[in-house]
């Protein structure tokens, strides 16, 4: 097979369909390397000067675990997994509530699903493609003028190029479906909670687990992947409507966070104190993105910019996978036109039962109202003494994986999609 140039090459003795695709996060390079195995001229456009290393652990579960394996990077993640031993509540002074498996809690199969380090499935999915593809780091699109005969981008770096197909792979608060759909609250569903993460030094000596401390619409987790020096902190809380004002403002960030913790207990103050002078802060709001389409003529999006799932389902990274693959598979043989139609059809399910999992009442990890918190904490101490599982616990309502049904509902939805031939 002629390999395919990157910037429209030939393939078999005809013309190589090209792709932009604008993110090289996850979607992104995982869409590129089934693209590209199918022939298309693939350009990635990430406005990040280089791949971003480490990050929050994230999980790779169900009919996802079968697109990495067929990429062939299952075994470098494999090696590259976490083994989180133990998730650990606390009450409002400190106290312990309960200490469990995490599996317990977030509906993972232990031994099978897998959990590493964001930085480390990004560097593995670029390796896997990097040979084959454009990559245009410290760049991105300015314009998109799509028409009958492709979509003419200009790009911030300078220079205009047409492409047979533009896919959107950058996230929640994506600038594609942006300019081909409009703004983003048509389109975004609030859960009702904000948060912020950061790094910490690990004072407390943690090692593979994890610890939450909770009060009612408040949480302070501590995540220990491994035995470094650093952890990751994420303060999480109830808020009843987005903080808009504050999303281009750390300074702003840093203020709401230290108001709504301002008398909490534990080590949250240590946390405040920290959180001023963190140079990684990431701060945004649990949500997820809901469209009636994921396409437009030539231009789609994939991944959290067509269907964020939210952190709470702990399955934003697997349906982007999936998803990139699907779209692919979809492509193949098709025109973009029955491509995408193909796409939806056959992907939107499973989406839909992932988005599903943050079920309809109070969260498990984030309790919003007393009540909840103390139905919650009873709940953990029947299992924490070897009682009912969350599906037989009279009805609490799950996050991270575990929805209203239990982990069973969660593992059922994580592998509800079997994948084409690839």
């Amino acid at each position: 097979m002629t390999r395919t140039d990157p910037h429209g090459g030939v393939v078999r003795g005809r013309r190589a369909r090209t792709v932009l695709i604008s993110g090289a996060s996850v979607a992104g390079p995982a869409l590129a390397f089934w693209l590209h195995r199918r022939g298309f001229a693939v350009t990635v456009v990430e406005k990040a000067p280089a791949l971003r290393p480490g990050g929050y652990p994230i999980d790779i579960r169900g009919t996802a675990l079968d697109v990495v394996r067929r990429m062939g990077i299952l075994p470098r993640l494999r090696e590259a997994h976490i083994d989180l031993r133990r998730l650990t509540f606390l009450d409002a002074d400190g106290g312990e509530v309960a200490s469990l498996d995490p599996h317990t809690v977030t509906g993972g199969a232990p031994g099978h699903d897998l959990e590493v380090r964001r930085g480390d499935l990004t560097a593995a999915l670029h390796a896997a493609v990097r040979d084959d593809v454009e990559f245009r780091f410290g760049d991105s699109i300015v314009t998109l003028d799509p028409s009958d005969h492709g979509v003419d981008v200009t790009f911030h770096g300078g220079g205009e190029r047409t492409f047979d197909l533009v896919v959107g792979a950058d996230g929640l608060h994506s600038r594609t479906r942006a300019a081909l759909f409009g703004p983003e609250a048509r389109f975004h569903r609030y859960l009702g909670y904000c948060f912020a993460g950061f790094t910490v030094r690990n004072t407390l000596g943690l090692s593979h687990e994890t610890v939450l401390w909770n009060t009612p619409g408040r949480a302070a987790a501590l995540y220990a992947p491994g035995d470094s020096g650093d952890v990751h902190a994420l303060l999480n809380f109830s808020h009843p409507t987005p903080p808009f004002d504050a999303f281009r403002d750390p300074r702003a960030q840093r203020d709401l966070v230290a108001e709504v913790f301002a008398d909490a207990g534990w080590e949250v103050p240590g946390l405040l104190a920290a959180l001023r002078d963190a140079d990684d802060l990431f701060f945004d709001t649990v949500s997820q993105i809901r469209m009636p389409r994921w396409s437009s003529g030539r231009v789609a999006l994939v991944g959290d910019a067509a269907y964020a799932p939210s952190f709470l389902t702990g399955q934003g990274t697997s349906l982007a996978l999936v998803g990139a693959y699907m779209l692919a598979a979809s492509l193949a043989d098709r025109d973009h036109t029955a491509g995408f139609a193909a796409y939806e059809h056959d992907t939107r399910p499973f989406v839909t039962a992932n988005q599903d999992l943050v079920g309809e009442g109070d969260a498990l990890l984030f309790p919003s109202t007393a009540r909840a918190l103390e139905r919650r904490n009873e709940l953990l101490r029947r299992l924490g003494a070897g009682g009912a599982g969350v599906a037989g616990a009279g009805g609490a309502t799950g996050a991270g994986g575990a929805a209203a049904s239990g982990p069973a509902g969660g593992r059922s939805a994580h592998s509800a999609l079997t994948l084409p031939a690839g």
